[in-house]
């Protein structure tokens, strides 16, 4: 197994973990996306699953519906894409992406990893759960969408940097960067 395979495999573990816990009732609940429910965050979730492998022209189907079965439209869509990266053919399948060449485990690497991460603090947020986040990934995200500058600022990714102070913890600094009130 690959470093991504295993990466997104515990992303996902915690993950689930979170969605497991959301009430029945609780999916409604505003997150701090703007204008998103928890059942939104979600759907943007299993959505990004089915659709970052078709760039590299890998097929995902998905026969479960966010709206129907949150909890089994995000199991499905977990265990196909962690199919996909267990694959090491698939998921070296390469193509050309917003930066350059690059393979579908690079991708997901890179962009579902971290909606793991921030997303799950998300829907956590909506939900009234433990918001803690894996200390490592916290600071390899950090790292990494620094790179990114204001690049990332688009409307439906992230909003302008929330002051925090120097010292806050490095998940609250990442969560402000990423336009998130921690």
């Amino acid at each position: 197994m690959s470093e991504t395979s295993e990466r997104y495999r515990a992303l996902a573990a915690e993950f689930t973990r979170r969605v497991e816990a959301v009430p029945a009732d609780a999916w409604a609940a505003q997150s701090p996306c703007e204008g998103w429910t928890a059942r939104d965050v979600l759907r943007h979730v299993v959505d990004l699953h089915r659709d970052i492998p078709s760039w590299a022209g890998l097929t995902i189907t998905l026969d479960k519906h966010v709206d129907d079965d949150p909890v089994g439209a995000w199991a499905e869509a977990r265990d196909v894409l962690q199919a996909l990266l267990d694959d090491p053919q698939r998921a070296r399948q390469e193509y050309d992406g917003m930066f350059g060449r690059t393979t579908a485990e690079a991708t997901i690497d890179r962009f579902l990893c971290f909606d793991l991460l921030v997303h799950g603090w998300d829907i956590a947020r909506a939900t009234g759960q433990d918001e803690r986040l894996p200390a490592d990934e916290v600071t390899r995200v950090f790292i990494d969408v620094r790179t990114l500058g204001d690049n990332i600022r688009h409307k439906g990714v992230c909003g302008p940097e929330v002051r925090v102070a120097d010292n806050a913890p490095e998940q609250d600094r990442l969560l402000a960067f990423l336009g998130r009130n921690p």
